[in-house]
């Protein structure tokens, strides 16, 4: 069985932070979860959804070139993706975040890499 890329909490959760970033309310929350190839080195820090849509996440992205950054990236996208042993993106079930998104990207940036 396959789980879902993000619980319905966690889903909840992105919205509410999307919907303070559309009324001009962000602040610099904690990563919601962490999705990561288990057959490559590529990484999802997602803190945001849009309302709009409900597909399109913003987060700290690594597609495990050395080049962190933050985007966008469709939900929808993320669940077709495979990595070269052909295994999904999978939800970290043990993710516990312990800085904000900024200071993920700022340690991102020097190490090449997001931080476990």
């Amino acid at each position: 069985m396959i789980q879902p890329l993000i619980t319905s909490e966690q889903r909840e959760q992105l919205l509410a932070n999307g919907h303070a970033y559309a009324a001009g309310h962000g602040s610099d929350p904690v990563p919601v979860v962490r999705l990561f190839t288990p057959d490559a080195h590529a990484i999802w820090l997602l803190v945001a959804l849009d309302p709009a849509d409900g597909d399109t996440a913003y987060g700290l992205c690594d597609v495990g070139i050395g080049m962190p950054e933050l985007a966008h990236v469709k939900l929808s996208d993320l669940a077709s993706i495979v990595g070269p042993l052909k295994k999904p993106i999978l939800r970290d079930l043990y993710f516990q975040p312990n800085r904000s998104l900024s200071a993920y990207a700022q340690l991102a940036q020097v190490d090449g890499s997001i931080p476990d």
